[in-house]
């Protein structure tokens, strides 16, 4: 499906959590009071975007809460929305402009609208086969937050079924997308050959073992052959073989997901070799909109061409590097990957 390049994308949003908000002010016009204030006195929260943690990291001028500080991607209407809970989508709704409609199932999010965006925080991607199913089914072109799915069956299944129903389908973590990630790898030959890489941040979830390993695709690349894991109750640390690949590290990269508190959800990057060490700045918060906007341009080119983007493979790896570590957290021994599909991007 190709839409017109003159008409914009009518976006229908399932979960309205705080990668929805996040997303969907990037790509909607909305009103940057209600964004930063969205909730009436005594009114329930659901989601940390409800008490204005978009509004912050997207509007940094101190002088002026109404000016927008980071990049917004045109081209979009937020046309349609639903969520488990909606008064949090009512509440959504009440920050943009164009005041889409608030769907009371999900099968109506897919209706009249030319992409299906779901949004995922803070999830392991468990639902997110059920949740694109009904789009996917109408070839409605689906972008699904990280991770793609929790295993790799249901990412396999979803793939097919975009396949099957010529859906465009794209999968992808802010950190893989990431400029500043980009920057630092461009940085790799100072240290002679790459010996060793090191990723710290992200936290113990599935979603944040997802970014970290998204941000070691984007700083040291795909093509991951085996993973080894430890932690206490889940794979807190994660060690990726790149096997004898002479343009990766030789001894691997290690991700420490669990580092504890870190600023505004801060991840640092190092690299090692016979000339010496370097280290990232802090990739935070304050980074993070301008890899959201960098995927938005490339989901809206997905959706006017009906192409899928070359990335989507890479999350199908960083998928199976987290089902690996899973595995390998629980037996105590290495687990082999395949190396990356030829579509990976490398």
């Amino acid at each position: 499906m190709t839409t017109d390049p003159k008409e914009p994308i009518r976006v229908g949003l399932i979960r309205c959590d705080t990668h929805g908000a996040y997303y969907g002010a990037l790509m909607s016009a909305h009103d940057p009071q209600r964004l930063q204030r969205p909730l009436a006195a005594g009114a329930t929260r659901h989601y940390s975007w409800q008490t204005g943690g978009a509004h912050f990291y997207f509007y940094t001028d101190y002088a002026d809460a109404g000016h927008m500080t980071v990049d917004a991607v045109d081209g979009f209407r937020l046309t349609k929305l639903w969520d488990e809970h909606v008064e949090a989508a009512e509440c959504l709704a009440a920050v943009f402009t164009d005041s889409p409609q608030v769907c009371r199932s999900l099968e109506e999010v897919s209706d009249d609208v030319d992409l299906v965006f779901i949004a995922d925080c803070n999830g392991d991607g468990s639902n997110h086969l059920a949740l694109a199913r009904p789009g996917l089914e109408k070839g409605v072109a689906t972008f699904v937050d990280k991770p793609l799915a929790f295993s790799v069956s249901d990412a396999t299944t979803l793939i097919e079924l975009a396949a099957e129903n010529a859906a465009p389908l794209a999968s992808i973590s802010i950190l893989r997308a990431l400029p500043d990630a980009t920057l630092f790898s461009r940085r790799l030959p100072e240290v002679g050959d790459l010996q060793f890489g090191s990723i710290q941040g992200g936290g113990p979830s599935l979603a944040g073992q997802i970014h970290t390993i998204s941000l070691a695709q984007s700083i040291f690349g795909t093509g991951v052959v085996g993973v080894r894991a430890m932690g206490d109750g889940q794979p807190d640390t994660i060690h990726l073989d790149y096997g004898e690949r002479a343009d990766r590290p030789s001894r691997g990269v290690t991700l420490s997901c669990d580092v504890g508190a870190v600023w505004h959800c801060a991840f640092h990057a190092s690299a090692h070799g016979p000339r010496g060490v370097i280290y990232s700045p802090p990739m935070g918060d304050f980074v993070f909109p301008y890899g959201a906007a960098d995927i938005l341009r490339q989901v809206r080119d997905m959706v006017q061409t009906g192409r899928s983007p070359a990335w989507t493979a890479d999350m199908m790896e960083a998928v199976a590097i987290a089902a690996a570590s899973r595995r390998a957290h629980e037996t105590g021994d290495r687990v082999e990957l395949q190396p990356s599909s030829p579509g990976a991007t490398q």
